[in-house]
């Protein structure tokens, strides 16, 4: 039995939500002009003036359903009840989905994927998410847990590019490069210490780029995913360069070519 048009159509839409919470980075949210929104899920018991009414006046206006639950109900949504503040709210993500429908829709087709490991910095993770929706990558591979949280922060550092730019979620980043990778893509992780160059990399073909955390690099689970490490050739004695500064590189290496 398969799934009718109906159905498929509403998953898709579903798997395009973002639900952030907390009082401030959902009223932050809920300012940026571009920010599209689905539902506003209240607690009952929070109490009605100040910046709850503030937050349902913002939502209301940009037509968001609004929803109240108990507090309980609102755990399952937020899943964070010590810190949603009896706030929670769906944005729509339109280049927001889970990194196997992205797979199964791109079976045959060479694509361009830039993963981050461990990115914790939310300013760098906004950055990187413009570079990558303004550049030729085909998308983001962002873990759902070890990186900076997609928040008001991160919203703000992508300059609202957040909600078009093309995000693929996974759990776990080792078994999702393990995916990429079985269905032919070339892994490389991005390492200061690499003798070979992104210069020697062969534009043809399916590949992912990994980048490492702040200060650690690519953990050892993850470079044992990789098929070599390459590393951004410096001069002058520097090192390496922030993390968002290498994403761009990469997400503009075909335009600059």
């Amino acid at each position: 039995m398969t799934d009718s048009d109906e159905y498929l159509k509403k998953k898709r839409f579903f798997n395009q939500l973002l639900t952030i919470y907390g009082r401030k980075p959902v009223l932050e949210a809920l300012q940026e002009p571009s920010t599209q929104v689905h539902r506003l899920h209240l607690a009952e018991s929070n109490k009605p003036g100040g910046i709850v009414s503030e937050i349902i006046a913002l939502a209301e206006k940009k037509g968001a359903e609004v929803i109240y639950h108990d507090r309980q109900s609102l755990s399952r949504i937020s899943r964070n009840s010590k810190q949603d503040q009896g706030v929670a709210v769906d944005l729509v993500c339109s280049g927001y989905q889970d990194f196997q429908d992205f797979l199964d829709q791109n079976q045959h087709q060479d694509t361009e994927i830039i993963a981050l490991d461990r990115i914790t910095n939310p300013q760098n993770l906004g950055m990187i998410i413009r570079s990558v929706c303004a550049g030729g990558a085909t998308a983001l591979l962002l873990p759902e847990k070890g990186c900076a949280k997609l928040d008001a922060l991160v919203i703000k550092a992508s300059a609202g590019t957040l909600f078009r730019a093309p995000i693929l979620r996974c759990k776990n980043l080792s078994k999702a490069l393990e995916a990429f990778r079985d269905q032919g893509s070339e892994i490389y992780g991005l390492s200061s210490h690499a003798k070979n160059t992104l210069g020697n990399i062969s534009r043809e073909g399916s590949k992912v780029f990994v980048m490492g955390n702040e200060t650690e690099g690519v953990s050892k689970e993850v470079a044992a995913q990789c098929k070599q490490l390459i590393s951004i050739p410096m001069n002058n004695g520097v090192e390496s360069l922030n993390v968002a500064v290498t994403a761009s590189l990469l997400a503009f290496r075909h335009q600059l070519s």
